[in-house]
Protein backbone atom coordinates (compact mmCIF):
# COMPACT_ATOMS: atom_id res chain seq x y z
CA UNK A 1 0.00 0.00 0.00
CA UNK A 2 2.70 2.24 0.58
CA UNK A 3 4.14 1.40 -2.13
CA UNK A 4 1.32 2.34 -4.14
CA UNK A 5 0.83 6.29 -2.09
CA UNK A 6 4.44 6.65 -2.97
CA UNK A 7 4.18 6.02 -6.88
CA UNK A 8 0.87 8.02 -6.68
CA UNK A 9 2.84 10.78 -5.52
CA UNK A 10 5.72 10.73 -7.72
CA UNK A 11 3.81 10.73 -10.73
CA UNK A 12 1.87 14.02 -9.36
CA UNK A 13 5.45 15.36 -9.53
CA UNK A 14 5.90 14.45 -12.87
CA UNK A 15 3.11 15.49 -14.41
CA UNK A 16 2.99 18.82 -12.12
CA UNK A 17 2.72 22.05 -15.17
CA UNK A 18 4.51 24.87 -14.91
CA UNK A 19 3.86 27.61 -17.01
CA UNK A 20 4.25 30.90 -18.24
CA UNK A 21 0.79 32.73 -17.94
CA UNK A 22 -0.75 35.47 -19.98
CA UNK A 23 -3.73 37.18 -19.57
CA UNK A 24 -4.63 39.08 -22.00
CA UNK A 25 -7.02 42.06 -22.76
CA UNK A 26 -8.02 44.12 -25.94
CA UNK A 27 -8.32 47.37 -25.41
CA UNK A 28 -9.01 50.65 -27.06
CA UNK A 29 -6.15 52.28 -25.18
CA UNK A 30 -4.20 51.45 -22.08
CA UNK A 31 -1.59 53.87 -20.20
CA UNK A 32 1.27 52.32 -17.98
CA UNK A 33 2.24 54.90 -15.19
CA UNK A 34 5.98 53.81 -13.67
CA UNK A 35 6.90 54.97 -10.24
CA UNK A 36 3.86 57.86 -10.67
CA UNK A 37 6.13 59.47 -13.17
CA UNK A 38 6.51 57.91 -16.27
CA UNK A 39 3.72 57.26 -18.57
CA UNK A 40 3.86 55.20 -21.63
CA UNK A 41 0.70 54.48 -23.52
CA UNK A 42 -0.73 52.52 -26.67
CA UNK A 43 -3.92 53.16 -28.51
CA UNK A 44 -6.06 50.10 -30.09
CA UNK A 45 -4.74 46.74 -29.65
CA UNK A 46 -3.47 44.18 -26.52
CA UNK A 47 -2.43 45.08 -23.05
CA UNK A 48 -0.44 41.88 -22.01
CA UNK A 49 -0.16 40.78 -18.05
CA UNK A 50 3.03 38.61 -18.11
CA UNK A 51 4.02 35.93 -15.19
CA UNK A 52 7.06 34.06 -15.09
CA UNK A 53 7.73 30.74 -13.51
CA UNK A 54 11.15 29.50 -12.74
CA UNK A 55 11.08 26.83 -15.87
CA UNK A 56 9.66 28.68 -18.38
CA UNK A 57 12.24 28.63 -21.53
CA UNK A 58 12.44 30.51 -24.37
CA UNK A 59 10.09 27.78 -26.22
CA UNK A 60 7.83 28.96 -24.23
CA UNK A 61 8.40 32.69 -25.25
CA UNK A 62 8.60 31.59 -28.85
CA UNK A 63 5.00 29.62 -28.65
CA UNK A 64 3.18 32.57 -26.50
CA UNK A 65 4.58 35.24 -28.68
CA UNK A 66 3.43 33.94 -31.70
CA UNK A 67 0.03 32.64 -30.37
CA UNK A 68 -0.65 35.91 -29.35
CA UNK A 69 0.25 38.01 -32.96
CA UNK A 70 -2.11 36.01 -34.55
CA UNK A 71 -4.68 35.88 -32.17
CA UNK A 72 -8.09 36.65 -34.06
CA UNK A 73 -9.72 38.53 -31.56
CA UNK A 74 -10.64 41.90 -33.16
CA UNK A 75 -13.74 42.90 -35.25
CA UNK A 76 -13.86 42.42 -39.07
CA UNK A 77 -15.80 44.71 -41.49
CA UNK A 78 -18.77 42.52 -40.61
CA UNK A 79 -18.56 42.86 -36.40
CA UNK A 80 -17.23 38.79 -36.27
CA UNK A 81 -14.20 38.65 -34.57
CA UNK A 82 -11.67 37.73 -37.15
CA UNK A 83 -8.49 39.67 -37.17
CA UNK A 84 -5.61 39.61 -35.49
CA UNK A 85 -3.53 42.16 -33.94
CA UNK A 86 -1.32 42.21 -36.89
CA UNK A 87 -4.21 42.57 -39.05
CA UNK A 88 -5.49 45.79 -37.42
CA UNK A 89 -1.89 47.04 -36.78
CA UNK A 90 -2.48 47.01 -33.37
CA UNK A 91 -0.02 48.39 -30.50
CA UNK A 92 0.85 46.28 -27.65
CA UNK A 93 1.60 46.92 -23.98
CA UNK A 94 3.60 44.00 -21.83
CA UNK A 95 3.08 44.31 -18.09
CA UNK A 96 4.92 41.25 -16.08
CA UNK A 97 2.88 40.27 -13.20
CA UNK A 98 3.86 37.80 -10.67
CA UNK A 99 0.34 37.51 -9.12
CA UNK A 100 -0.68 35.66 -12.04
CA UNK A 101 0.91 32.82 -10.33
CA UNK A 102 -0.93 33.28 -6.90
CA UNK A 103 -2.19 30.02 -5.28
CA UNK A 104 -4.98 30.47 -3.22
CA UNK A 105 -5.42 27.15 -1.54
CA UNK A 106 -4.60 27.52 2.06
CA UNK A 107 -5.29 30.00 4.13
CA UNK A 108 -6.46 33.70 3.72
CA UNK A 109 -2.44 35.20 2.00
CA UNK A 110 -1.98 34.17 -1.45
CA UNK A 111 1.48 32.40 -2.32
CA UNK A 112 3.51 33.44 -5.12
CA UNK A 113 5.87 30.49 -3.93
CA UNK A 114 6.07 29.63 -7.89
CA UNK A 115 6.29 32.92 -9.78
CA UNK A 116 10.03 33.25 -10.91
CA UNK A 117 12.57 35.63 -9.23
CA UNK A 118 14.30 38.50 -10.76
CA UNK A 119 17.04 37.03 -12.03
CA UNK A 120 15.42 34.39 -13.81
CA UNK A 121 11.99 36.29 -14.41
CA UNK A 122 13.35 39.61 -16.25
CA UNK A 123 15.53 37.96 -19.24
CA UNK A 124 12.72 35.99 -20.16
CA UNK A 125 10.13 39.35 -19.53
CA UNK A 126 13.13 41.25 -22.19
CA UNK A 127 12.90 38.55 -23.91
CA UNK A 128 9.30 37.56 -24.22
CA UNK A 129 9.08 41.50 -25.46
CA UNK A 130 11.53 41.52 -28.32
CA UNK A 131 9.93 38.49 -29.26
CA UNK A 132 6.54 39.77 -29.37
CA UNK A 133 7.63 42.96 -31.35
CA UNK A 134 9.04 40.74 -34.17
CA UNK A 135 6.33 38.90 -34.26
CA UNK A 136 3.96 42.25 -34.75
CA UNK A 137 6.40 43.64 -36.41
CA UNK A 138 6.01 47.08 -34.00
CA UNK A 139 7.76 48.13 -31.21
CA UNK A 140 5.80 46.62 -27.76
CA UNK A 141 5.27 49.03 -25.15
CA UNK A 142 6.41 47.59 -21.75
CA UNK A 143 6.26 48.43 -17.89
CA UNK A 144 9.28 48.27 -15.71
CA UNK A 145 9.84 45.07 -14.02
CA UNK A 146 9.44 45.25 -10.60
CA UNK A 147 8.74 48.94 -10.31
CA UNK A 148 5.33 49.88 -8.51
CA UNK A 149 2.78 50.58 -11.69
CA UNK A 150 -0.78 52.24 -12.35
CA UNK A 151 -2.14 50.82 -15.10
CA UNK A 152 -5.18 52.10 -16.92
CA UNK A 153 -7.30 50.93 -19.31
CA UNK A 154 -10.62 50.98 -21.59
CA UNK A 155 -11.34 46.96 -22.16
CA UNK A 156 -12.44 46.66 -26.08
CA UNK A 157 -16.04 44.46 -25.78
CA UNK A 158 -15.32 43.49 -23.09
CA UNK A 159 -12.35 41.21 -24.31
CA UNK A 160 -10.19 39.01 -21.82
CA UNK A 161 -8.54 35.95 -22.50
CA UNK A 162 -6.44 33.63 -20.27
CA UNK A 163 -3.46 31.82 -21.93
CA UNK A 164 -0.50 29.35 -20.60
CA UNK A 165 2.09 27.98 -22.33
CA UNK A 166 2.02 24.59 -20.52
CA UNK A 167 -1.99 23.39 -21.64
CA UNK A 168 -1.42 25.24 -24.75
CA UNK A 169 -4.68 27.04 -23.84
Amino acid sequence: MLQVFLLLEFLKVLNKKIEMRVLIQRVERAQVTINKKDKRLIGNGLLIFLGIENDDTTEDVNWLSAKISKLRIFDDNEGVMNNSLMDINGDAMVISQFTLHAKTRKGSRPSYIKAAKPDIAIPIYEEFIVRLSSEIRRNVVSGEFGAHMDVELINDGPVTIWIDTKNKE
